[in-house]
C-alpha cells in the first residue's frame, strides 16, 4: 500500500497541473512551478501584461518560460513504471463554458475551475489549489468532522435516553399520583353515601309526619263538608214544617248553622336539606397548601424524659426501662412535649413523622396543660389527642415511617387526623374550642427508642 501510495504521488508531481497528463517539453516558470509548453503557452494566449502562474498566480515576466531537461528525462522514466491507475482526468470532467479540464478548486467558493476560469474576474482574487492538494485537504477536514459527529451522536443517545427514563417516570409519577388520590376519593365517596342516607332518612321521617298531618286535615274537612250538605237538605224541609214546629226547633238550628266554623287547610314547607361538607374533605391537598404552619418544639415545655433537638425540629424519648420516667404509684408515665406556637383562631395544619417501635400520640391540648407531669394519653377536658396505630386502616407495621397530618378548625370546633402514607382520613374530634390550643405530643413507657419530628 505505501508504495502504490508513493508512486501514485511521483504520477503525480510527473504530470501538468493544467491537463493532467504527464508533462510534455516541461517547462519551470520563475515560481518553480512546471507545466507543459504548449499548456502553459495556450493558457496565457490571450494575455499581454499579466501572466499569473495558473498555480500560484504569481506574476511571471514574458518569455521567462525555462525548458527543464531533467525533469524532461525523469518524466520519460516515470511512463515506464507500472501504473495503478493513468494521471489523466476522468472523462468527462470539463468546465462547460470554456471546454477545459477542470483542474483547479476554488477554496472560497468551494467550485472546481478551468484554468481559463481561474484568471477571470470572479475568481482572479480567490485561492485557488490543484485538484489532488485540494482533495487531500478536504478529505482531512472531512475527517475531522467524524470525532465531532460521534460525539454528537453519544450525546443525541444520551438525550434520548433521558427522555425515554423521563417518560418512564412520568408514567409511574402519574400512576403513583392517582394510587395516592384514590383513598381520598374512596373516603369522600363513602362521607357522601352516608351522609345521603342520613338526608333520605330524615326526608322520609318528615315525609310521614306531613302526610298524617295531611290526612288528619283532609279527614275534618270531610267531615265539615258533610255537615255543611246536611244543613242545606235540612234547612228547606224546617222552612215547609207548620209554625209551632218551626219555632219549636229553630234555636238549635240557627245555632248550628252560626256556630259552624270551617277547618282550617293545612299548609307547610319542607325543610331544606343540604349536604355541608366538613373542612378535611375540602381536598387534603389543598389543605396542606393553604393551611401549612411551620411548628418547633418548646424546649421549655418538655418532659425531662425527652430530649428536644437543637433545632427544636425533633423529639426523642429516653432509653429508660418501663416506669423509668417517674410515674407515681406504680401508674405508667405519659411524658409530652407542646410546639412553641398556638392557636385561638383560624385554620391550621401541620405533619408529624415518627420514627421507631414505642407508643406514641399527638393532638392539642390547652395552654395551661402541663406537659412536664406524668399524665395519660387519654383525651380530655384539656387535652384532644389520639394514638394513630388504633385507627389504622388495615395492619399498621410498626416499623415503618409514620407521617401523621393534623387539621385544626378553631371556629368550626373539629380537630381532624389524617394518614399521610395512605393519604386518607383517621378521624375527627368535635368540640366548643374557648382557650388557646397548643399542638401537643406525647409518649408512652418503652425502653424502644422512638422519634417524632415536625415536618414543614
Amino acid at each position: 500500500m505505501a508504495f502504490a501510495a508513493c508512486l501514485a504521488e511521483l504520477q503525480a508531481e510527473a504530470s501538468c497541473p493544467l491537463c493532467l497528463d504527464y508533462l510534455r517539453h516541461p517547462v519551470t516558470l520563475d515560481c518553480g512551478h512546471n507545466f507543459c509548453g504548449s499548456c502553459i503557452r495556450q493558457r496565457w494566449e490571450d494575455l499581454q501584461d499579466i501572466l499569473p502562474c495558473p498555480v500560484c498566480l504569481q506574476h511571471c515576466p514574458a518569455g521567462s518560460l525555462k525548458r527543464n531537461t531533467q525533469l524532461c528525462r525523469m518524466v520519460d522514466i516515470v511512463k515506464q513504471l507500472p501504473a495503478e491507475r493513468g494521471p489523466k482526468q476522468e472523462e468527462g470532467a470539463l468546465c462547460e463554458k470554456h471546454c477545459q479540464v477542470l483542474s483547479l478548486f476554488c477554496e472560497e467558493d468551494l467550485q472546481l475551475l478551468c484554468p481559463q476560469c481561474g484568471v477571470c474576474s470572479d475568481h482572479r482574487d480567490h485561492p485557488l489549489t490543484p485538484l489532488g492538494p485540494a482533495a487531500a485537504r478536504h478529505r482531512r477536514q472531512l475527517k475531522s468532522y467524524m470525532e465531532l459527529l460521534k460525539h454528537q451522536v453519544e450525546v443525541a443517545e444520551t438525550e434520548c435516553e433521558m427522555q425515554i427514563c423521563r417518560s418512564i417516570e412520568l408514567k409511574w409519577k402519574m400512576e403513583s399520583c392517582r394510587e395516592e388520590s384514590r383513598p381520598e376519593f374512596e373516603e369522600l365517596g363513602t362521607s357522601l353515601r352516608k351522609e345521603q342516607g342520613a338526608i333520605q332518612a330524615r326526608m322520609l321521617i318528615e315525609e310521614k309526619i306531613i302526610g298524617g298531618k295531611i290526612v288528619e286535615n283532609k279527614s275534618r274537612l270531610l267531615s265539615h263538608l258533610s255537615t255543611l250538605k246536611n244543613l242545606l237538605t235540612e234547612i228547606p224541609e224546617k222552612c215547609l214544617q207548620g209554625d209551632l214546629e218551626l219555632l219549636t226547633s229553630v234555636k238549635r238550628l240557627q245555632s248550628r248553622c252560626e256556630l259552624l266554623q270551617s277547618p282550617a287547610v293545612i299548609s307547610y314547607e319542607l325543610q331544606r336539606e343540604s349536604c355541608p361538607l366538613p373542612p378535611h374533605y375540602l381536598g387534603l391537598q389543598n389543605i396542606m397548601s393553604a393551611f401549612q404552619e411551620d411548628l418547633t418544639l418548646d424546649p421549655a415545655k418538655a418532659h425531662p424524659g425527652l430530649i428536644v433537638s437543637q433545632d427544636r425540629k425533633s423529639v426523642t424519648v429516653r432509653t429508660l426501662p418501663p416506669g423509668g420516667l417517674g410515674g407515681t404509684r406504680g401508674a405508667p408515665s405519659h411524658p409530652g412535649v407542646q410546639s412553641a406556637e398556638g392557636f385561638d383562631a383560624g385554620r391550621h395544619f401541620w405533619q408529624v413523622e415518627a420514627r421507631g417501635t414505642g407508643a406514641w400520640c399527638l393532638g392539642v391540648c390547652k395552654e395551661s396543660f402541663c406537659t412536664k407531669a406524668p399524665r395519660s394519653p387519654c383525651p380530655g377536658p384539656v387535652c384532644w389527642q389520639l394514638q394513630p396505630s388504633l385507627w389504622a386502616r388495615g395492619p399498621w407495621d410498626p416499623e415503618q415511617v409514620v407521617r401523621i397530618g393534623v387539621f385544626l378548625d378553631y371556629e368550626l370546633g373539629e380537630l381532624s387526623f389524617f394518614d399521610l402514607n395512605r393519604r386518607c382520613y383517621l378521624y375527627t374530634f368535635t368540640d366548643l374550642f374557648t382557650e388557646k390550643l397548643m399542638p401537643y405530643f406525647s409518649f408512652g413507657p418503652s425502653s424502644k427508642p422512638l422519634t417524632l419530628s415536625l415536618l414543614s
